[in-house]
């Protein structure tokens, strides 16, 4: 049936494709295949996008859409069943999700920038929650949108459905939400459109997190970590852009050890940064505003959603840069390396799992032909530069 349903209009269909192509051979297909019509040889025109729209108009009207492929070194146009049209979302999910998402993060900001525990009537408790939590809320939650937000516009601007931000509250954890996240509702058109939405999102939330983090630090304190704070201490862990951030504000390298005990400096900050040993006692730390802490959580966020795997952000530099086949064969390394970096934080054993699990497969775009630009393979290369100036490889030391 789903052949026949087709058979009549063969010939159209391939003159509508020669029209755009050198056809060398043509081959019908069905539901097993996948698809319509294959036809392989080379594009006329090397403004690939620009064929692949004048394509996909023509063939429309037959309900198709065209994919374009490499085979075997040919171009490869495959005509398949149109994609439904996406279903609209249920805004008020979105809103419902946003809210709780907020409250709960007012609730962690709260346990966080209380120096005591609030006394009084119940509506004082909660008054006092709120108005120490809100610095960290209203940061957090800024940087979180600017970052969704920024993959939500530009799916808009290259006419890919997308739907508004989910936001995922995480009641009673340190941040009070695991983030946020956006469904592509249909497949980009090419690697340029993919790329564009991927990274939109980190460099939106850095645009805010990064002033957010500096008046957050111009906000903190530097002092000593007391000898006392043994096994009861809780600090954030440390990447590169971190640290420079910190040395514009505060001029030396933070937590600064009393003494290197004779360790070279280089050595010591080497060892601390990829294991967050030696504990820091005595060390001059900087005890963070609750917006600096929404800041520095704005870091974390960020480099999470650039490990170069699979449907976040970085898997879809890694794909658009590199290509499906080196992408795959860069998977294992990462799930090693975040398997590895466990023995020093256990979470990352956790992240290794759900790479593993989810972080297989990546957002194939219909058209695979057209390659990036000069333009985005310098923001592809960029989006890496921001993964190693963000990534920490222990977020938080336990001591």
């Amino acid at each position: 049936m789903y052949a026949m349903e087709f058979s009549q209009n063969t010939d159209q269909l391939a003159d509508l494709v020669r029209q755009e192509m050198t056809v060398e051979d043509i081959t019908l297909g069905g539901e097993q295949q996948g698809y319509v019509m294959r036809c392989r040889g080379r594009l006329l025109d090397k403004d690939t996008p620009a064929v692949y729209d004048r394509l996909a108009e023509k063939v429309n009207p037959f309900g198709l859409t065209p994919l374009f492929r490499w085979d075997e070194g040919r171009h490869a146009v495959l005509l398949v069943t149109g994609m439904p049209k996406p279903k609209p979302s249920n805004s008020w999910i979105n809103l419902g999700l946003f809210i709780v998402t907020f409250l709960s993060i007012v609730f962690s900001g709260g346990l966080y920038g209380m120096e005591e525990m609030p006394t009084g009537s119940g509506l004082q408790i909660v008054w006092a929650f709120i108005r120490s939590g809100l610095p960290f809320a209203l940061s957090l939650i800024a940087i979180l949108a600017a970052h969704e937000f920024g993959h939500y516009f530009a799916g808009r601007y290259h006419g890919v459905h997308v739907t508004l931000p989910y936001f995922i509250p995480f009641p009673f954890s340190q941040f009070g939400t695991m983030g946020a996240f956006i469904n592509m509702k249909e497949l980009p058109k090419n690697r340029r459109v993919l790329l564009d939405i991927g990274v939109a999102g980190p460099l939106s939330g850095l645009v805010v997190a990064v002033p957010l983090l500096l008046f957050g630090l111009m906000l903190s304190s530097t002092q000593p970590i007391p000898a006392a704070a043994a096994g009861r201490t809780m600090l954030e862990g440390n990447s590169i852009l971190y640290l420079l951030l910190k040395f514009v504000v505060f001029g030396k390298f933070l937590p600064e050890p009393a003494s290197f005990n004779g360790v070279p400096q280089a050595l010591y900050w080497l060892r601390y940064f990829f294991t967050g040993r030696p504990f820091p006692l005595g060390a001059t730390d900087v005890f963070l505003h609750p917006v600096a802490w929404a800041g520095w959580a704005g870091l974390l966020v960020t480099s999470l959603n650039l490990i170069p795997a699979g449907q976040l952000d970085g898997g879809h530099v890694i794909y658009v840069l590199l290509g499906r086949e080196k992408a795959q064969r860069l998977f294992p390394f990462i799930l090693v390396g975040l398997g590895l970096l466990g023995f020093v934080w256990g979470g990352w054993w956790l992240w290794a799992l759900l790479i593993f699990m989810l972080g297989r497969r990546f957002a194939e775009p219909l058209d695979q032909i057209t390659e990036l630009d000069q333009p985005r393979r310098t923001i592809a290369l960029i989006g890496f530069v921001l993964f190693f100036l963000t990534f920490i490889p222990v977020p938080l030391i336990l001591f």
